[in-house]
């Protein structure tokens, strides 16, 4: 389940209503951080800007829950070239800022080394269940 920031919640309103300039959320970071999710975070507690780990830019696709494309999911195969411990993961709509829509601890963490390949996939699903 996606944790959605305030912030997040906020653009989701924005891009549905066509309302303010909210750019889409085409971005996915990762981070060694593993504070508890909270809804005022504005970025990840510690993002990876090395290692093959950094922000990537993604297309989003679309997938089924319950109904037809009812759920955006974002996934990016990350090549890792050094050593990092993986603990969280998050949706933004920037290269170097940006709005920070979700974020999720991971549980465990994930250690990947150099030569590894980590795929990331996020989903949010849109459910009236």
């Amino acid at each position: 389940m996606a944790n959605i920031t305030s912030a997040g919640l906020a653009a989701i309103a924005g891009l549905v209503g066509n309302v303010g300039s909210v750019t889409a959320f085409t971005y996915v970071a990762t981070g060694t951080g593993t504070t508890v999710f909270g809804v005022a975070q504005t970025t990840l507690v510690a993002e990876i800007l090395d290692s093959g780990l950094a922000r990537a830019t993604v297309t989003p696709t679309r997938t089924t829950t319950t109904a037809t494309n009812d759920t955006l999911q974002l996934q990016k195969a990350y090549s890792v070239t050094g050593t990092k411990t993986v603990g969280e993961v998050g949706i933004l709509n920037d290269a170097t800022t940006g709005i920070l829509l979700c974020r999720n601890v991971l549980s465990p963490t994930k250690s990947v080394t150099s030569g590894d390949t980590l795929t990331v996939t996020y989903t949010m699903p849109f459910s009236n269940a």
